[in-house]
């Protein structure tokens, strides 16, 4: 008896749709998933796209916000979460209809050289730094938080930077300039991720690193990383929103970044935050400043750029 023939493969003409549609599902994929860009001109129609820091996504701020936003405007929106220096370059680009970040010199840079039309203060908290229970480079008596990092580089005790061009490690690097100090060693290590990886990875190493209180706050119960320096005057951490100049690019959605801007600064959205945390945390991660109402700057952010 003859054998049995082996089973037919499937034909190519029924392969084929199945490639096309695996390929089309792919390149459909949210890009923002892999903090990634999704250019302006490939979103969704009426889809605000909001470049915004891992501080408010990593914190949770973004969860509660935008809903509320969706709902009071009936508008979708999609946040793109990078550092600040990247949310800043896809607001150049006109990648991105509005911008939410925490980095005050390159954000004036923007508006100086005409990518935003407008730009406001939204709310504040703080950069504290973080380490080792045991504090083997004693930051905690260092007189000043230059001092504190100085005492870092000398000691050289583990020390994990962003090192991704956000508002944070904006900061850090102004705190090793005013010290004096150029960091480089084994004992510097630039993560290149988000805060809440850089977090973890200085938890895992046994290292400070600097980060904003509500990012730590809202991941303190899986580190083992406390405060050993906060309070310094240099560590205030200002949040800004920036609706983006449509002549950036083509597809730039004005209406739709204003629309953001004025729902963060709105007496709804300000009280959302000023209540965000408190119930996990006994107290909130943020405090509202639209405009400077907390008072936190000396002078209330310039709303737009000044005319020429």
């Amino acid at each position: 008896m003859s054998p049995s023939p082996a089973p037919s493969s499937r034909p190519p003409s029924a392969v084929l749709p199945l490639l096309v549609a695996l390929v089309l599902m792919l390149a459909t994929v949210p890009a923002v998933l892999g903090r990634q860009a999704t250019p302006v001109a490939e979103r969704a129609a009426g889809v605000v796209l909001l470049a915004t820091t891992t501080s408010t996504q990593d914190s949770g701020l973004l969860d509660e916000l935008l809903p509320l936003f969706e709902e009071r405007t009936g508008r979708s929106i999609a946040p793109i979460s990078v550092g600040s220096g990247a949310a800043l370059e896809l607001g150049e680009r006109g990648e991105a209809d509005v911008l939410l970040v925490h980095s005050p010199a390159a954000e004036e840079a923007f508006m100086a050289a005409g990518f935003g039309i407008e730009r406001r203060t939204v709310m504040v908290n703080d950069f504290v730094l973080v380490g080792p229970a045991e504090d083997p480079a004693g930051v905690s008596a260092a007189p000043t938080i230059e001092a504190a990092m100085a005492a870092i580089a000398e000691t050289e005790a583990a020390f994990v930077s962003r090192g991704d061009d956000s508002g944070t490690n904006a900061l850090e690097l102004r705190l090793w300039a005013a010290a004096g100090i150029e960091p480089a060693g084994t004992w510097y290590t630039e993560s290149g991720t988000g805060m809440g990886e850089t977090l973890q990875i200085a938890g895992e190493r046994r290292a400070y690193t600097l980060t904003d209180r509500g990012t730590w706050l809202a991941l303190s119960d899986r580190l083992d990383l406390p405060i050993v320096r906060e309070g310094d005057p240099a560590l205030l951490n200002v949040y800004h929103v920036i609706a983006v100049n449509p002549a950036n690019g083509r597809a730039i959605d004005e209406a739709g970044g204003r629309a953001f801007l004025e729902f963060v600064l709105s007496p709804e959205a300000q009280d959302l935050i000023a209540e965000f945390g408190t119930a996990r945390f006994g107290e909130p991660l943020f405090t509202p400043c639209a405009d400077n109402a907390c008072g936190a700057l000396p002078a209330a952010t310039p709303a737009a750029t000044p005319a020429a």
